[in-house]
């Protein structure tokens, strides 16, 4: 260890440090101001252990080098395709080496036919005889050390979040600095926080299956749903009344999960005699994520198909709920966003109205957020 046991017990900072040497926006202060702190410090002491059970301590490194040719990249510990995704984000960054993927069973679609990964693993027995030169290890989670002690016990690997798992982080701006830094910093913050997005790549299939809907040439895109209450919009109605007062001819196609296709179906009926297309529940998330990619704009709230269209390179205006856009959200999108403290459901449709006008006017080359 850099620093004797003693001292890392009692503060435990790489539960709450950046492990690179440039800020990215984070809440570590609410995180040490929190009641159950010590809950974060006791996560860190049962990682720390089980890294030295399993023997794997003395087998991490800080750097990818060039002899890594060869690379199992460990991503278990985001719980959303979201997560997985902003944590996934900096791959581009090392496309010049052979990477394979091993992740949970309900992410692994989204890395199908990825220009990155050559291969894409949920199980372990189907990589046992794989040989890599490097492992990435999202995290010392206990589920991610079990996987890399399975694979590869004895082969060296570097840290993404490693023991970071207190406060709140823009995760696509953390996985490309801790990249940066894994890689000897070759590119400079600005360069970095220009580059850092997200990246979903559409097979040939899914592009034609799209294609083959034939959508109107100009649309607006609505993302339907969500995972939380706080974060799911119950008002698009209101939303979508406004936006065919102000062009009764507008293209507006409604994507989003089998969660909400009671929504859209209420949607579809009211409106009736518009041009609404719902595509609700009918297509995978890369096939939702076609969709998105041919709209000229996407009103959505924070979840998946934010950033799917953050992917694919949609302007977004979306709504976010106790956490604000700057945690989510980079430089490199095209974006206006509402916020509010509590739920998204607090947030009057006159607002999201009010962007659509300014946002659409403007080039929507500057975020605009209220």
């Amino acid at each position: 260890m850099e620093t004797n046991f003693n001292e890392k017990m009692s503060t435990f900072e790489k539960t709450y440090k950046l492990p690179f040497k440039f800020d990215i926006p984070n809440l570590t202060s609410d995180f040490l101001n929190n009641r159950l702190l010590i809950k974060a410090w006791l996560k860190f002491f049962r990682r720390w252990l089980y890294l030295t059970i399993y023997g794997q301590r003395s087998l991490e490194v800080k750097k990818i080098l060039p002899e890594h040719n060869r690379i199992l990249w460990i991503n278990l510990s985001a719980p959303s395709l979201g997560d997985s995704l902003m944590d996934l984000s900096s791959r581009v960054l090392i496309r010049n080496k052979t990477v394979d993927l091993f992740t949970d069973n309900k992410n692994s679609h989204i890395f199908e036919d990825d220009e990155v990964f050559s291969s894409v693993f949920t199980d372990k027995n189907d990589v046992e005889s794989y040989k890599y030169d490097l492992v990435i290890i999202d995290s010392f989670s206990s589920r991610s050390v079990n996987v890399k002690f399975a694979i590869a016990p004895k082969t060296e690997y570097v840290a993404m979040f490693g023991f970071y798992n207190g406060p709140e982080v823009n995760r696509v701006l953390f996985s490309f600095h801790q990249m940066n830094n894994l890689l000897g910093y070759f590119k400079t913050e600005v360069e970095i926080n220009k580059l850092a997005k997200s990246s979903i790549f559409i097979s040939n299939y899914d592009n034609n299956l799209i294609k083959d809907l034939s959508l109107p040439d100009q649309y607006v895109s609505i993302a339907l749903g969500g995972k939380w209450p706080h974060r799911t919009y119950d008002s698009w109605d209101r939303v979508i009344e406004h936006l065919i007062k102000l062009d009764i001819n507008i293209n507006i196609v409604l994507v989003g999960s089998n969660n909400a296709m009671g929504h859209a179906q209420k949607i579809k009926e009211r409106f009736n005699n518009h041009n609404i297309t719902d595509l609700v529940g009918k297509y995978s998330f890369k096939q939702s994520a076609e969709i998105i990619n041919g709209a000229t704009l996407l009103l959505c709230c924070d979840g998946g198909l934010m950033h799917a269209a953050n992917s694919v390179e949609t302007k977004i205006i979306a709504i976010f709920a106790r956490l604000r856009p700057e945690m989510q959200l980079t430089d490199s999108i095209q974006f206006s966003s509402v916020y509010d403290e509590i739920d998204v459901n607090n947030i009057p449709y006159e607002k999201l109205i009010s962007c659509y006008k300014d946002f659409t006017m403007s080039d929507g080359s500057d975020p605009l957020v209220e």
